[in-house]
């Protein structure tokens, strides 16, 4: 019987090891990026949030991260297309094939690093917890988010962050949707990125929500996540030193208002 456990283990064990090189392959013997550039088009995995992907007035899909992805692609002599995906599954979506990378603020972490081949870090970031304006005497420090209504982006770095802060923790499908069901009642406090935070809480349709300044939580760092061990992250690596040394990221970072968020 003890053999019998040790032969199904490392049966399991090659089964993953398997699905993990053919996620990371081209098929039909090519490598990942052999794959991506052959058929022209890189398809990133992104949630709709300002600034890093988002639509215009005109319905254009714009933000630091889209035009990154756009400028990047051109030098590589491909296209950049856009997926919506659900948070909570862009794993399953990037080892499926449905999109070929993660670019839309994706933090990097230990965790993520076992199944994620990541490229350089580009930007710094850190999650913040919001709450309505007319809360934030009740919101002194972490310690004050206990016992209250949270809620983040499924799967998010910042459900993480509040699911430490909370035992009331419910997911929110986007992080857009997390301000939303705090704006309507249905959380005391949300975690979401500082970077969307900066350009939306206190404007518009979240004019009733501030910052909780007082409560700080850990920083963190963007990268795009391709498959794990695909070659492609090195390939937008050479790319985007390209673009550090020619202004190019400098002049998106300044016109999305991440200027001081920007890795060098």
């Amino acid at each position: 019987m003890k053999k019998s456990i040790i032969t199904i283990v490392a049966v399991v064990a090659v089964v993953m090891a398997l699905t993990a090189c053919l996620a990371a392959c081209g098929g039909n013997g090519k490598t990942d990026a052999e794959y991506i550039l052959d058929k022209g088009t890189l398809i990133c995995g992104i949630t709709l949030y300002e600034p890093m992907n988002y639509a215009d007035e005109d319905g254009e899909m714009t933000g630091f991260d889209t035009e990154f992805a756009e400028a990047v692609c051109a030098k590589l002599g491909i296209e950049a297309k856009f997926q919506v995906i659900k948070w909570g599954s862009k794993e399953v979506e990037l080892n499926g094939k449905y999109i070929d990378c993660i670019w839309n603020g994706f933090t990097v972490t230990e965790k993520r690093k076992e199944n994620i081949e990541f490229t350089k870090s580009y930007l710094n970031n850190t999650q913040c917890v919001v709450v309505k304006t007319s809360a934030l005497a009740d919101f002194i420090s972490a310690a004050s988010c206990a016992g209250k209504r949270g809620t983040a982006e499924q799967g998010s770095a910042g459900e993480t962050a509040a699911k430490d802060l909370t035992s009331a923790y419910t997911a929110s499908g986007s992080q857009m949707s997390a301000l939303t069901d705090l704006s309507s009642g249905n959380s005391d406090f949300a975690v979401v990125d500082v970077v969307l935070a900066n350009q939306i809480v206190g404007k518009g349709d979240y004019a009733s929500l501030s910052i909780v300044q007082s409560i700080q939580l850990e920083s963190e760092e963007y990268a795009v996540g391709f498959r794990k061990g695909s070659d492609m992250a090195a390939k937008v690596n050479a790319v985007i030193d390209e673009l550090l040394a020619d202004g190019t990221l400098q002049r998106l970072a300044e016109k999305y208002g991440v200027d001081g968020q920007l890795i060098k």
